[in-house]
C-alpha cells in the first residue's frame, strides 16, 4: 500500500504542480494582456496627438498662403500705381510743351515757327513713348491681311486683282507695346 500512497502523493503533488504552473500562466498572459493593451493605449494617443499636430499644422499653412495671397494682391496694384505713376512723370515734360505751344499759337502769326514748334513736341512725344516700348505697325496698302494684327473695317471691290484679300487702305494705326498688339489696325480689305 505504500506503493499506492506514494503513487497518490506523487500524483497529488503533481497535480499541485501543474495548478501552480497554470496559475501562473494565467498571471503572465494577464500580464501581457494588460501591457498589449496599455501599448495599444500609447499607440492610440500617439497616433492622437500626431493628427493633432498635422490638424495644426495644415491651418497654419492654410492660414499663411492666405496671407500671401493678400499680400501679392496689394503688391499687383501698388505696381500698377507705380507704373502709371513712372509714364506720367516722363510725358509731364511733354504736356508741358504742349500748353507752351498753345499759349504760342493764340499769339504767334508765324505759321511755320508754330510747325516747327509743334513737330518738335511730337517727336518728343513719339521718343517717350518708343522708350516704353509702344512702337507703330507698319501697314502698307497690298500687304496680307493678319487678324492678330489687323481689324477689318469694311470691304470694298479690290482696284486690281493683286488687291484681292489684301490690305487697300488703312483707316487707324494700330500698336504694340513690347511685342503684345495694345490696338488693332484698322484697315480696309480688297474683295
Amino acid at each position: 500500500m505504500s506503493d499506492k500512497n506514494s503513487k497518490k502523493e506523487q500524483d497529488n503533488e503533481e497535480l499541485q504542480e501543474k495548478t501552480a504552473n497554470t496559475e501562473a500562466d494565467e498571471q503572465d498572459l494577464n500580464q501581457e494582456e494588460e501591457t498589449t493593451e496599455q501599448a495599444e493605449g500609447a499607440q492610440e494617443d500617439s497616433v492622437a496627438a500626431e493628427l493633432a499636430e498635422m490638424k495644426d499644422k495644415y491651418i497654419r499653412l492654410m492660414a499663411e498662403f492666405e496671407n500671401f495671397r493678400r499680400r501679392t494682391a496689394k503688391e499687383r496694384i501698388d505696381l500698377a500705381k507705380t507704373a502709371t505713376q513712372d509714364l506720367m512723370g516722363e510725358l509731364l515734360p511733354v504736356l508741358d510743351d504742349m500748353e507752351r505751344a498753345r499759349q504760342s499759337i493764340e499769339t504767334t502769326k508765324d505759321v511755320d515757327a508754330m510747325l516747327q514748334g509743334l513737330e518738335l513736341v511730337f517727336h518728343k512725344l513719339k521718343h517717350v513713348t518708343q522708350q516704353k516700348g509702344l512702337k507703330p505697325m507698319e501697314i502698307h496698302p497690298g500687304d496680307a491681311f493678319d487678324p492678330d494684327m489687323h481689324e477689318a473695317v469694311t470691304q470694298i471691290p479690290a482696284p486690281s486683282e493683286e488687291l484681292k484679300g489684301k490690305i487697300v487702305d488703312v483707316i487707324e494705326k494700330g500698336y504694340t507695346l513690347n511685342d503684345k498688339v495694345i490696338r488693332f489696325a484698322k484697315v480696309i480689305i480688297g474683295a
